[in-house]
């Protein structure tokens, strides 16, 4: 007869993602901020973070510019993860030097559904750390993203 168990499961994510931060040398993130103005992308990233980095990582969201500027007042991220066209008219290479201005030193990795070498030239010229796909937003891109981003910050 098999055995049964009255873990929820969180065993298993906890010892997934020790094993991935151990395996990437990636730091323990606790504190990220996710500016996204699509309510599906933005719980996308948070579900693939946790998976990664285990439930006790804090995200905080912002939808739009504005709102990201007060929370970065507010408190300080680790990692900022970027969309990079906001609703109306905002788009990363415009938002970043905005970021920057509000004090904001760390890491921003920008989330596009562009990028072309063009593009992300002008996004790290603008103050990005890093570009990813926006269809690339699983574990493996991400923390293969998480690695470059860590390595030079």
């Amino acid at each position: 007869m098999a055995s049964s168990s009255t873990g929820s499961g969180g065993e298993f994510l906890a010892k997934k993602s020790v094993l991935i931060r151990a395996r990437e040398n990636l730091p323990a993130l606790n504190d990220v901020l996710i500016v996204e103005d699509e309510t599906f992308d933005a719980e996308r990233l948070t579900a693939t973070l946790r998976v990664m980095f285990g439930y006790e990582l804090g995200v905080r969201r912002a939808a739009t510019l504005a709102s990201a500027l007060d929370r970065l007042i507010e408190k300080q991220p680790q990692i900022v993860f970027l969309d990079d066209v906001l609703k109306p008219s905002d788009d990363a290479g415009q938002s970043i030097p905005y970021i920057r201005r509000a004090g904001y030193q760390g890491p921003i990795v920008v989330i596009s559904g562009q990028v072309t070498r063009s593009r992300r030239a002008t996004l790290i010229s603008a103050g990005a750390t890093d570009v990813i796909h926006k269809d690339d937003v699983d574990s493996v891109r991400l923390a293969e993203a998480l690695v470059r981003v860590f390595k030079t910050a």
